[in-house]
């Protein structure tokens, strides 16, 4: 049992909002860090994954469904993404050992956390890493995308949408700590802590301007620079993010 985690999602290759988050008191003072997918499918995916690798024990990634199309494209296969240029290079990124990390990555986690009990860790729902579910899809919904949870799980934590926000459903709390890398509705690296029995949401504000700067210098990706200004500097809001994802919410 731990007895607390940060937990950061879809960092999307943001080096320098990794780093931010990973400086930020309330993610530094964690006792265990767990990413929930979408590490890569960004400017810089090579650099995230090896800096995530780097925290050793402390660090516990989930697969995104990004992180698995990259995968899989780098092995050949066909994932439908041939005309998304930033798709095509993110893939030629990585090396054997980044393959070998995503291949061995799991879908889900289940960590004890003290104050929470076992806590579910996965990076869209527990039964799909592409599924949308948002904070005010319907108690139906909720109820069926959560239906594969044992009982003994009362608080699942998931990504993928962008948005940060904490709900309960039946009586089981559900935690989206928002993204790292290409947030929705606000600026910064968003982060969530599991701690004493609660959950905080929070974010770690940092230099957009020098982000884009790092970015273009450091990406071989040719769009890197256009890339960051729109994801750092320009966020998608959170009822343009909640509009566009209404149709697969079953809206």
């Amino acid at each position: 049992m731990v007895s607390s985690v940060a937990v950061l999602s879809d960092v999307h290759g943001v080096l320098p909002a990794l780093e931010a988050a990973l400086a930020h008191p309330a993610v530094a003072s964690a006792e265990l860090i767990v990413v929930t997918g979408d590490h890569t499918w960004g400017p810089q995916p090579a650099e995230v994954l090896d800096r995530l690798v780097g925290l050793g024990d402390r660090c516990l990634l989930v697969r995104g469904n990004a992180d698995r199309e990259l995968f899989e494209m780098s092995r050949g296969v066909d994932v439908g993404l041939a005309d998304d240029p930033l798709s095509v290079w993110g893939a030629a990124q990585l090396t054997a050992a980044h393959r070998a990390l995503l291949e061995s990555m799991p879908s889900s986690a289940t960590v004890e956390v003290d104050g929470f009990g076992p806590v579910l860790f996965v990076h869209a729902t527990p039964r799909n890493d592409e599924e949308v579910v948002l904070v005010d899809s319907s108690l139906a919904r909720w109820r069926s995308v959560l239906a594969p949870v044992p009982d003994s799980v009362s608080t699942v934590v998931l990504g993928h949408t962008h948005m940060p926000f904490v709900r309960l459903v039946d009586g089981r709390t559900v935690v989206n700590p928002g993204s790292v890398g290409l947030p929705y509705g606000r600026a910064g690296a968003h982060w969530a802590v599991l701690a004493a029995g609660s959950v905080t949401l929070g974010r770690a504000l940092f230099d957009g301007q020098a982000a884009v700067s790092a970015i273009a210098a450091a990406s071989t990706y040719p769009g890197a620079r256009a890339w960051a200004v729109e994801a750092l500097l320009a966020p998608t809001s959170d009822a343009e993010a909640l509009a566009a994802f209404a149709p697969r919410d079953g809206r």
